[in-house]
C-alpha cells in the first residue's frame, strides 16, 4: 500500500489518490465515451492497494498506464499517455528555452554567470549546455533530500555543482620548483626539466593550463620569485659563455661572480672583466624581461576548459631578496606596466605582492624599491594585489629570514581570495594544497525569517538557532561531497596527482586519492552580512557599532561551529568570505520574490559580498578598513579588503601605499585597490579620463570600463551579469 511519494524535485510527500483520479478524468473527457467514475475509483483503489510503500511519480504513472491498458477503456490509455507526454514536454520547455538563449548568444545570468568565460563561442556553448544539464543529475542522484530542499528554499548554494560528478577539486598552489627540476608527464605529453629562464617561464604556463583542465577552480604559483630565480643565474652563465665565444676567451672564472643586482647599464667606459660581466648581465636582463613578457602574454591567450576560458591564474611574489629573484620581480612588474598587445592591461595572472616587514615593505628593506615599483604598477594596471605576511594569522613559527627555503612557510593566496594555510593532517603550508569544494550560506534569508519577532533578544536567538541548523546541513553536505571526491583515481588527474598535490608521490595511477586530499579545505562561505544585520538590527555594520558587534558575533559563531565540524568529520573546514558573482543576484531575486521589496535588504539587485561594508555606503577608506579588518582573522578560508579611489591613479602610487598601510595597521590579510580605467574595445587604447565616450586614438565610441569583479579583473563589462553590473554602478569612492 502506498504511503509516500517521491516527487521529481526529490521531496517526499504523502500519497494522495485524488491526483491520480483527476489525471484519469482529464484523459476520459477527451474521449467520446466521457467520464466513468466507477472505473476511476476502481483504478485508483487498485494502485493505492498494490503499490509499494514509497513510490516515485513516474512509477505511479506507469501503473496508471498499465491499469488503463488492461481496462475496457484502452482509448483512455492513449489519451493519458499523450497527456503525460505533453506534461513531460512542458517540463522540458524551460530547458529548451534556456538552450535557445545559449544558442542565440543572449546576454543573461546563465550565459554571464562567469565573467571570464566566453559563453558565445562554440566551446563556451558546449560548456554551458553541459553545465546546465549536469546540475539536475546532481540534484537527483548526489544530493540528499534535505540539502535539495535547503537549496530550493534559498538557504544555501553549492558552488561548481556542475563539476560535482567529475570528482574534481577546486584549486591548488603549484610547487613549480618540482616541475622545473624534474619536468612532468600529463596524460598525452611530457616536459623535460628547465635549463634557462625562457623554458622555466613556459613550464609555469603549461603547469597552470594543464591543471586548469583537471580542476574546476583556479591555479596559483605560491613563490614565483623563488622558483624562477635559479634560472636567471643559469641564463647569466649562458650569456658569459656566449660573450666568451665572441671574444675567443673562457670566462668560467666569472660564472660564480657575486651580483648585487641584475641591472642594465651602458658598456661605455667599462673594461676587462667588468665589461664582460655587464655585457652578459644586459643580455640576461633582456632575456628575463622577454620571458616575463611571454609569461603574461601566454596567460592571457592560452585557453583551457575546452578552449573557452583563459586560465584562472595567480602568482605570489615579493620576498626573495636574492639578485636573481629581484630580477624576476623587476622585469615582471615592468612587463606588466607595459601591458599586452597594444598596451592593454593584462587580465591574468592575478599578481599578488607579499608584504613583509624587514623584507618587502619598510624603506630600509632590501625589496623596498620593488615594493614602490609594485605600487606604481598597481596604480596603473590594478595588479599586483597585496598579501600581508605580517598579519598575526599569516605568520609561521618556522619562518626565518636567512632560510633560502623560507617560502615554504609563507602563506600564499588565490587572486580571488581563497586562502589555505593551517592543516590538521600535514604540514602547515600553502604549497601543494588547495580548496576541495565550498558552499555558501544565505545569511539574509535566515535573518528575514526572524525579522518579525518584536523582542530583539528573541529575534537574535531565533536567528542563531536557524543558522545552526543550516550550518549543520552544509557541513554534512560538504562531508558527503568529500566522500564522493575521495573515490576518484589518481589517473583521473594526471598532473595534479602525480606532481602538484602534497603527498601525491605515493599514489599509483589506480589508487584512489583518499589518502592525500584531506590536506585540502572544505569551505563554508557566507553572503549578505550587511543585509542580514539590517533585517536584525535596522542598520548594517558600517553605520552602527551595535550592528558591528552582532556581525562579529555571527561570523565568530560560524568560525566556532566550523572548529566543531573539523573535530566531528575530521576535515580542514574553513570559513570563507564568499566572492559571490552570479550568486549575489540569484539569492536576492528569490528572496525578493518570497518577501517582496524590503528597504535596505532586498531593494537592490544584489546582496553585499560576505562581510563587506555595502558598496553604496559612503565612508572613508580608514573607516571601511576599521570595520572589515576584524573579519579577516575569522575568515581564514579567504578574504579581501578593497578600496575605491577616484580618478587617474597612474601618477598616484601613494594611494596604493596608503591602502597597504591600512592592512598593516589593522591586521588585515589581503587587499586590492579599484580605480577608473577606460578601455577602447576596438583598438585597446586605455586611459583614466572620467566619462570617456570617444577614443582619442581611433575615434571609436565602443568604450568600456576595466574593473575588478570579485578580486579579479574582467576585460569587458559586457560579460558581467545584471546583479554585478548593478553593484558596479552603485560603487562609491572611499576618500
Amino acid at each position: 500500500m502506498i504511503h509516500t511519494v517521491v516527487k521529481r524535485d526529490g521531496r517526499v510527500v504523502g500519497y494522495n489518490d485524488e491526483k491520480i483520479g483527476t489525471a484519469i478524468r482529464k484523459a476520459m473527457l477527451q474521449t467520446e465515451a466521457g467520464e466513468d467514475s466507477f472505473l476511476v475509483r476502481q483504478i485508483t483503489d487498485r494502485i493505492g492497494f498494490y503499490g509499494k510503500e514509497q513510490m516515485t511519480v513516474e512509477e505511479i504513472q506507469d501503473m496508471v498506464e498499465m491499469e488503463l491498458m488492461n481496462s475496457p477503456r484502452k482509448e483512455v490509455a492513449k489519451k493519458y499517455i499523450a497527456y503525460r507526454d505533453q506534461r513531460s514536454i512542458a517540463r522540458k520547455s524551460k530547458t529548451r528555452d534556456m538552450f535557445l538563449e545559449i544558442i542565440e548568444t543572449k546576454s543573461n545570468d546563465i550565459t554571464r554567470e562567469n565573467a571570464n568565460m566566453n559563453a558565445d563561442t562554440p566551446a563556451g556553448m558546449m560548456m554551458k549546455f553541459a553545465s546546465e544539464t549536469t546540475k539536475p543529475f546532481v540534484n537527483d542522484y548526489l544530493l540528499t533530500t534535505e540539502v535539495k530542499e535547503a537549496v530550493r528554499q534559498n538557504y544555501i548554494h553549492i558552488h561548481d555543482k556542475d563539476y560535482y560528478p567529475t570528482k574534481s577539486l577546486t584549486c591548488v598552489q603549484h610547487p613549480l620548483d618540482k616541475i622545473l627540476a624534474n619536468g612532468f608527464y600529463a596524460g598525452h605529453s611530457e616536459s623535460r626539466p628547465a635549463k634557462r629562464i625562457e623554458t622555466a617561464s613556459m613550464l609555469g604556463c603549461i603547469s597552470l593550463e594543464t591543471a586548469q583542465n583537471e580542476m574546476h577552480g583556479g591555479q596559483s604559483i605560491p613563490a614565483f620569485d623563488f622558483y624562477l630565480a635559479p634560472f636567471v643565474r643559469r641564463t647569466f652563465v649562458e650569456e658569459l659563455k656566449y660573450v666568451g665565444q665572441l671574444n675567443g676567451a673562457n670566462y668560467e672564472k666569472l660564472y660564480e661572480a657575486p651580483v648585487s643586482d641584475y641591472l642594465h647599464r651602458e658598456l661605455e667606459g667599462l673594461k676587462g672583466d667588468e665589461r664582460v660581466l655587464q655585457h652578459a648581465m644586459n643580455r640576461t636582463v633582456s632575456r628575463v624581461h622577454q620571458a616575463m613578457e611571454a609569461f603574461i602574454h601566454n596567460m592571457n591567450t592560452i585557453h583551457s576548459r575546452g578552449g573557452n576560458q583563459v586560465v584562472f591564474s595567480s602568482i605570489n611574489y615579493g620576498t626573495d631578496t636574492s639578485a636573481e629573484g629581484r630580477c624576476v620581480m623587476r622585469e615582471l612588474l615592468l612587463s606588466t606596466d607595459e601591458g599586452v598587445g597594444n598596451g592593454t592591461t593584462a587580465i591574468f595572472p592575478i599578481q599578488i605582492w607579499k608584504k613583509k616587514r624587514g623584507v618587502s615593505y619598510l624603506p630600509d628593506d632590501r625589496n623596498y624599491d620593488l615594493y614602490t615599483l609594485a605600487c606604481k604598477v598597481s596604480a596603473r594596471r590594478f595588479f599586483p594585489n597585496f598579501l600581508n605576511l605580517d598579519a598575526t594569522f599569516n605568520q609561521h613559527e618556522e619562518w626565518k629570514a636567512d632560510d633560502p627555503q623560507r617560502f615554504n612557510y609563507e602563506v600564499a593566496t588565490m587572486g580571488c581570495r581563497t586562502r589555505v594555510f593551517e592543516n590538521r593532517f600535514g604540514k602547515k603550508t600553502s604549497i601543494g594544497r588547495g580548496n576541495l569544494s565550498f558552499s555558501t550560506l544565505n545569511l539574509v534569508r535566515i535573518a528575514i525569517e526572524c525579522r518579525q519577532i518584536i523582542d530583539e533578544p528573541e529575534r537574535i536567538t531565533a536567528f542563531f538557532r536557524k543558522l545552526d541548523n543550516i550550518l549543520d546541513l552544509v557541513a554534512l553536505q560538504l562531508h558527503k561531497r568529500y566522500e564522493f571526491q575521495k573515490t576518484a583515481l589518481a589517473k583521473q588527474f594526471p598532473l595534479l596527482m602525480s606532481v602538484l598535490w602534497e603527498g601525491c608521490g605515493s599514489l599509483k595511477p589506480d589508487d584512489t586519492i583518499e589518502s592525500v586530499i584531506n590536506q585540502g579545505t572544505l569551505g563554508i562561505g557566507f553572503i549578505g552580512l550587511a543585509e542580514a544585520l539590517v533585517a536584525l538590527k535596522g542598520k548594517h555594520h558600517g553605520e552602527d557599532e551595535l550592528s558591528q558587534a552582532l556581525g562579529l558575533q555571527i561570523v565568530n559563531h560560524i568560525r566556532n561551529r566550523i572548529t566543531e565540524f573539523c573535530d566531528t568529520y575530521q576535515h580542514n573546514y574553513s570559513v570563507l568570505a564568499t566572492p559571490a558573482e552570479g550568486l549575489a543576484g540569484r539569492f536576492t531575486r528569490y528572496d525578493r520574490k518570497t518577501f517582496g521589496y524590503l528597504e535596505g535588504i532586498t531593494d537592490r539587485d544584489y546582496y553585499t559580498n560576505s562581510n563587506h561594508v555595502p558598496v553604496y555606503y559612503k565612508c572613508s577608506a580608514h573607516h571601511k578598513a576599521k570595520i572589515e579588518a576584524p573579519y579577516h582573522d575569522l575568515t581564514r578560508g579567504g578574504h579581501i579588503f578593497y578600496v575605491e579611489i577616484d580618478g587617474d591613479a597612474t601618477h598616484n602610487p601613494e594611494a596604493i601605499m596608503t591602502v597597504v598601510d591600512l592592512m598593516d595597521k589593522y591586521n588585515m590579510g589581503y587587499a586590492s585597490v579599484n580605480h577608473n580605467r577606460n578601455r577602447c574595445m576596438d583598438c585597446g587604447y586605455e586611459n583614466a579620463t572620467s566619462q570617456l565616450s570617444e577614443c582619442p586614438k581611433c575615434g571609436s565610441n565602443h568604450i568600456d570600463r576595466l574593473q575588478r569583479i570579485t578580486g579579479y579583473l574582467v576585460g569587458t563589462t559586457d560579460r558581467w551579469n545584471n546583479a554585478k553590473l548593478a553593484e558596479l554602478n552603485d560603487r562609491v569612492v572611499h576618500e
